[in-house]
C-alpha cells in the first residue's frame, strides 16, 4: 500500500496501471468508514498476491486529485486499468462485495506484464484512426512526463472526444501547474465549463435560459458568461468567443478579467500545434485564430 500525492501520481497510478490494475482508495483521517475499509483493502491486496496494486490518497491533503476524479464522498475507490479509470465504488462495502468487484477486473493466476506499444507522435498516425492517435498521444505523455506539450495534446484530445473523466485523470499530475502554465490553465477552464453544464439541465435548455436573460438585460454578464461556458462545453469556440467579446465591449475588466482570460484560453485550445517546416519558414497562421486575436486586440485597446 502506498500513499499517493500529485507529485508521484503519474508514476504510481497512471504508469503502474499499464502493468496491472491499481485500486485507488480516497480516504481522510477523520472518516470513520475509511478506518473500516482501509485495513480490509490492505488484507485483500495481500490475499490477491500482487494481482492488483493498492494506493491511498488523502482527499483532504490532495484536494486537486480529489477534484480531478470528481470525488463527492469518502471512502470512494476507483480502479485504474491501462492508465484510465474503469470502475469504482463508494462506501465501506463488506469483503465479499469487494471481492466480487475485484474479480470482474483483476487477472487470474500470475500477473502478466501488459505489453506497452511504443508509439511516438512522430509516427504521425492517420487522423482517421482515433485509436492509433490516442495511443500515440498517450505514450508521448507517459514517456515524457515533464513535456508540457505532450500532456496538453493528450488531455486536449480526450476532451475533444468527450472523454471527460479520462481527461481529468490525465490532467491530474499537472493540475497544480494550471496557475503557472497558460495552456494548462486553458484546459482547466475548458473542464470547468464542462462541469458547469453537467451540473445543470441539458445544453439546449441551459442556452435558451441564458438567451432569455440576455434579451431582458444586455449587461447581464453572468448570463453571457454562462452562455459562453455552455458553448465551450459544446466545443462551439467561435460562438463562445463572440459572447465573451460582448462582455468585453461593455466592461473590459468584468469579474477580475474573467472574460478576457477565458477568451485567451479558447485561443490557446484551438490554435493548431506548431509544425517544423523546411527552410525555417513559418507555417500559415490559422485564420480563425488570427481573426479573433485581432478582434480581441481591437476591443481591449479601444
Amino acid at each position: 500500500m502506498m500513499n499517493v500525492t500529485v507529485e508521484n501520481f503519474d508514476a504510481q497510478v497512471v504508469a503502474a496501471s499499464m502493468q496491472l490494475p491499481v485500486l485507488v482508495d480516497f480516504w481522510a483521517p477523520w472518516c470513520g468508514p475509511c478506518k473500516v475499509i482501509g485495513p480490509l483493502l490492505e488484507k485483500l491486496e495481500a490475499d490477491y498476491g500482487g494481482r492488483f496494486k493498492l494506493v491511498k490518497i488523502d482527499s483532504d491533503q490532495e484536494q486537486e486529485l480529489s477534484q480531478a476524479f470528481g470525488i463527492r464522498s469518502i471512502p470512494t475507490c476507483v480502479l485504474m486499468v491501462g492508465g484510465k479509470p474503469v470502475d469504482g465504488f463508494m462506501g465501506a462495502l463488506p469483503e465479499g462485495k469487494i471481492r466480487e468487484f475485484l474479480d470482474k477486473h483483476v487477472p487470474e493466476g500470475d500477473v502478466l506484464e501488459a505489453e506497452v506499444t511504443g508509439v511516438s507522435v512522430g509516427d504521425a498516425p492517420a487522423a482517421d484512426d482515433p485509436q492509433a492517435m490516442e495511443e500515440a498521444l498517450h505514450q508521448a505523455a507517459l514517456k515524457n512526463p515533464d513535456d508540457e506539450d505532450a500532456r496538453f495534446n493528450y488531455v486536449k484530445y480526450l476532451l475533444q472526444q468527450g472523454r471527460d473523466d479520462d481527461a481529468k485523470v490525465a490532467f491530474a499530475p499537472v493540475i497544480a501547474k494550471a496557475a503557472l502554465v497558460r495552456r494548462f490553465d486553458a484546459l482547466q477552464r475548458w473542464m470547468n465549463a464542462i462541469d458547469f453544464v453537467a451540473d445543470r439541465a441539458d445544453l439546449t435548455s441551459a442556452t435558451s435560459l441564458f438567451d432569455e436573460k440576455i434579451i431582458a438585460n444586455k449587461r447581464d454578464f453572468d448570463a453571457r458568461f454562462g452562455k459562453a461556458q455552455t458553448l465551450m462545453a459544446a466545443q462551439n469556440w467561435t460562438g463562445a468567443m463572440d459572447e465573451l467579446l460582448e462582455i468585453l465591449m461593455r466592461d473590459k475588466t468584468w469579474a477580475n478579467d474573467l472574460a478576457r482570460k477565458t477568451f485567451i484560453a479558447i485561443l490557446d485550445i484551438i490554435e493548431p500545434p506548431k509544425v517544423k517546416v523546411a527552410d525555417g519558414q513559418i507555417p500559415p497562421v490559422d485564420p480563425t485564430v488570427a481573426t479573433y486575436r485581432r478582434r480581441l486586440s481591437s476591443v481591449v485597446l479601444s
